[in-house]
Order: structure tokens, then C-alpha cells, then sequence
């Protein structure tokens, strides 16, 4: 008799804590993404520059202001272009 109801005590013990740590789970995925990065730090940004000079292509994917200065390569500013397979 005792050894049941100890095994029904840890049976539910276990059944709370893997509740538990599911709900706590979900409840992090279910937070908002947080806003814009304060001034001064690197935000995401999906540009790509060509030179055209050689040819050279270089993806830019952080940049301290959303519309950041073209690079420069073989001496020359880079042009932005748009890839033709995403």
C-alpha cells in the first residue's frame, strides 16, 4: 500500500515538472522579437555589391545604419545589385 502511493507521488511529481518545462518552452517561443537595436550597433541588412573593375561580389550582412556607404575595391566604389537567384 505504501509503496503505491509512493509511486503514484512520483509519478506525479514527474508529470508536473515535464509540464512545467513544456509550458516554460512554448511561453519562450511565444515572446515578441525584440525592436530595432539602439544607436551605435550593428543592424541586419541584406546588400550585395559587385566591383566592376573584377568582378568581385561581397555580401554585406551587418551594418551600423540601415543604408550603409558602398564599399570600395581595386580602387574603385562597388555597385549594389540584386542577385538572380535568391
Amino acid at each position: 500500500m505504501i509503496g503505491t502511493v509512493f509511486k503514484l507521488l512520483v509519478a506525479a511529481g514527474a508529470a508536473y515538472a515535464l509540464m512545467r518545462f513544456g509550458l516554460l518552452m512554448i511561453g519562450g517561443l511565444a515572446r515578441p522579437i525584440p525592436g530595432p537595436p539602439p544607436e551605435g550597433e550593428l543592424r541586419r541588412v541584406n546588400l550585395r555589391y559587385r566591383c566592376s573593375s573584377c568582378g568581385a561580389e561581397i555580401r554585406m550582412t551587418k551594418s551600423a545604419n540601415d543604408d550603409p556607404v558602398a564599399p570600395r575595391h581595386c580602387m574603385d566604389e562597388m555597385e549594389e545589385f540584386a542577385p538572380a537567384f535568391e
